[in-house]
């Protein structure tokens, strides 16, 4: 059985790297795209089962998120943001550019696999 695959995109180191363990630890594949600029097409390439991504990034990763939601060949792929705790703007603007879920960094380390289940469950 092949592995499904998420889409990782961080800017600090520590929560990033426990995400990309925790996330193997429950069996996904990671795909870590680098920047936010290259987010969708690394989307479009790689065609994950979900995306996360770290709002540490600023305007840039909102943007991408409303890329990724934009295109008909990506828009369908839930994305999980996160940020550090009071960070209310970044997260409101997350929400707005299409995240299905947007969650503290607390939240993410503590409840990934509950998270996991929400942003891949269908209506």
């Amino acid at each position: 059985m092949t592995q499904p695959l998420a889409l990782v995109f961080y800017e600090k180191l520590m929560p990033g790297s426990q995400l990309v363990n925790k996330l193997q630890d429950l069996n996904y594949r990671v795909q870590t795209a680098n920047d936010p600029a290259g987010f969708h097409s690394c989307a479009r390439d790689e065609k994950p089962l979900l995306a996360i991504v770290d709002l540490a990034g600023g305007d840039a990763v909102c943007g991408a998120i409303a890329a990724l939601k934009a295109d008909a060949a990506t828009g369908h792929i839930p994305v999980i943001a996160f940020a550090a705790e009071g960070a209310t703007g970044a997260m409101e603007a997350a929400q707005k550019a299409g995240a299905k879920l947007v969650v503290s960094e607390t939240a993410i380390a503590s409840y990934l696999p509950e998270l996991l289940n929400q942003a891949l469950h269908i209506d």
